[in-house]
């Protein structure tokens, strides 16, 4: 699997970013496709995801409420919007994709395959 990411950059506290990414080589149909975040001095953070089979997403409880995701399944891209930012938020955002083990899931850290990674910095 393969990912192409864009979005990210520099926002003020209280702004507002959109990360998108498009996953390629994706041959199962029941999947995880979501984002992890690593700030510095902080671990690996799966803040979110959503699953292709049926849509349910999960938020970690540091964006839940700001941040929202959304898929494509047709064209294997997750959205991610990031609504009331704030300065620890700060911290390069991985795309991510997990395999379903027998229905299960295992979201964390290294994930099954990952993107290269987009810069979110917020100021103020």
């Amino acid at each position: 699997v393969e990912f192409v990411e864009s979005g990210g950059g520099l926002a003020q506290t209280g702004g507002s970013l959109t990360l998108s990414c498009r996953a390629t080589g994706i041959i199962v149909d029941d999947y995880l496709l979501g984002w992890f975040r690593k700030a510095p001095g902080k671990d690996y953070e799966g803040i979110s995801h959503i699953r292709s089979r049926d849509g349910s997403t999960f938020y970690a409880d540091s964006v839940k409420g700001r941040f929202a995701i959304a898929n494509d399944n047709a064209k294997n891209t997750v959205i991610l919007q990031m609504n009331s930012l704030k300065p620890e938020d700060t911290a390069v955002y991985y795309c991510a994709f997990a395999y379903s083990y027998s229905g299960q899931f295992f979201w964390s850290w290294p994930a099954d395959f990952w993107g290269q990674g987009v810069q979110v910095t917020v100021s103020g």
